[in-house]
């Protein structure tokens, strides 16, 4: 439904890599602003100066752009820095004050302790009718309505009821004057005019907190959606401190954007049928924020892989072998980059193309092409080079010397081998495939062997065959 009143945010803080939960609230938001016809607003929750660093705002920028948000679509607005508008948290923080609402408290953690007799209970209320003014040191609490319950109005998990007599005169402002994060967070969502609050979970014990706020600011609370927490395969919310959970390095990674885009939106909820595999346009227009779980959504890196895989072999042949360029000419790939010939890749890239889930594989399906020598693998050999399988290699070089090198023309030498040697082909197929490959699983052997060319497939072959006679 079209509503360009809506006005939703994403507020992320500057102190790490892009988590892919963050990755999943910007698109959740992104979708709601866009059907809508509303605006997506990114804020930049800097006041952490300890934490923040420069390079982690333009990764937010930069990972937001990777999964379609830009700077440059109408919907979008920003980026507006949390720490410009200090003065107006203090301003806020000061008519809270003034209007009776909120109150000067110079208690310590161990007088409360000695008061309440644990250092678990909440604030006990000790200075509520003390009328302090501001010192430094004194911290300045809201006044937390004595009877009654907050109810917040919730897209995805309903209307949760939360007694005010279980929430504590919670701080607003530090000992210092400055604001706290739950006092600021809720100014700048006022000011930014925000009326749906979509975000994580983890966040839905301070919501009746901010709605207290709001309300005593005079304002009415925008409408709020908390979103299921992401767990791993052991069912533990992911922590980067555990888990691989950037944005960036998923995409370093190779895989696509448009794949994690996809995958994400289906974190926590479908589209209502046995469709997974959606472009997002379609994604976006199905959307619906009061359709999302409250279950936990389990990031399964396998299923991610696999929904990579689709979009992979989806590609434009031109395209795949765009994207997979950088791979095989970066300073890290296995081979010399001189070796690297980009028309012999252009050969075999439509049979890489069938079988990657995720592009940083393309190497190592490829490199026998560009290494001076395949790749030494000890298991595959003992696999392949069992007795006979030297005489195999003899014959089939003697066979290949002198065939017309294509496909179809070597895999009927092989075939003629095997039969002499009592094999089906695809026995035959492995010590030649270890001797000029270096593996026992890769691209189709005939296509690669061709790619390979004549001369270096033999002289593999003999490198083999004398390997074989020295063990």
């Amino acid at each position: 439904m079209s509503d360009s009143s809506v006005r939703v945010r994403f507020a992320p803080s500057p102190t790490g890599m892009f988590h892919v939960g963050g990755a999943r609230s910007a698109l959740y938001n992104w979708a709601v602003a866009r059907q809508s016809g509303g605006t997506f607003v990114l804020r930049i929750e800097d006041t952490d100066t300890a934490r923040n660093r420069e390079e982690w705002i333009d990764g937010i920028i930069g990972a937001l752009a990777a999964i379609g948000i830009n700077e440059s679509d109408p919907a979008f607005e920003g980026p507006y820095f949390q720490s410009h508008n200090a003065d107006r948290h203090r301003e806020a923080a000061q008519q809270l004050f003034e209007a009776g609402k909120a109150y000067y408290c110079d208690c310590t953690r161990e007088q409360l302790q000695q008061r309440t007799g644990s250092e678990h209970l909440g604030y006990d209320g000790f200075c509520r009718d003390r009328e302090l003014a501001y010192e430094p040191g004194r911290a300045l609490r809201f006044r937390t309505p004595d009877e009654g319950q907050t109810v917040v109005v919730d897209l995805v998990r309903g209307e949760p009821a939360f007694p005010n007599s279980a929430i504590e005169d919670f701080v607003i402002a530090r000992g210092d004057g400055s604001p706290v994060f739950l006092l600021a967070n809720v100014v700048d969502d006022l000011d930014e005019g925000i009326t749906e609050v979509i975000r994580g979970e983890e966040h839905l014990s301070n919501t009746p907190k901010q709605q207290l706020l709001w309300e005593a600011l005079g304002a009415r609370p925008p409408r709020w959606a908390h979103l299921p927490v992401i767990v791993n395969e052991k069912r533990q919310k992911l922590s980067k401190r555990r888990d691989k959970v950037a944005l960036e390095d998923y995409l370093a990674e190779g895989y696509l954007p448009e794949a994690m885009v996809n995958y994400l939106m289906l974190l926590g909820w479908g589209p209502g049928d046995d469709r997974e595999i959606l472009p997002y346009p379609e994604l976006e227009r199905l959307f619906r924020i009061e359709d999302v779980n409250t279950s936990p959504a389990f990031f399964d890196v396998k299923k991610l892989s696999a929904f990579n895989g689709e979009y992979v072999r989806a590609l434009a042949p031109e395209t795949f072998i765009a994207l997979c360029t950088p791979w095989l000419t970066a300073p890290h790939a296995s081979w010399r980059p001189e070796a690297y010939d980009q028309a012999v890749f252009e050969r075999v890239a439509p049979l890489a193309q069938t079988r990657l889930t995720v592009l940083s594989e393309i190497t190592s399906y490829v490199d026998f092409l560009f290494l001076d020598q395949p790749v030494e693998d000890e298991a595959s050999w003992r696999k392949a080079m069992k007795p006979g399988a030297a005489e195999l290699l003899a014959d089939a070089r003697a066979e290949l010397a002198d065939a017309l090198w294509e496909p179809e023309a070597l895999k009927t030498v092989l075939e003629t081998v095997a039969a002499k040697h009592g094999l089906k082909l695809g026995k035959a197929q492995a010590p030649v495939r270890v001797a000029t490959m270096g593996r026992t699983v890769g691209l189709p052997l005939f296509e690669s062997l061709e790619a390979l060319g004549r001369e270096r497939t033999l002289s593999r072959i003999d490198a083999a065959l004398a390997k074989s006679a020295a063990e």
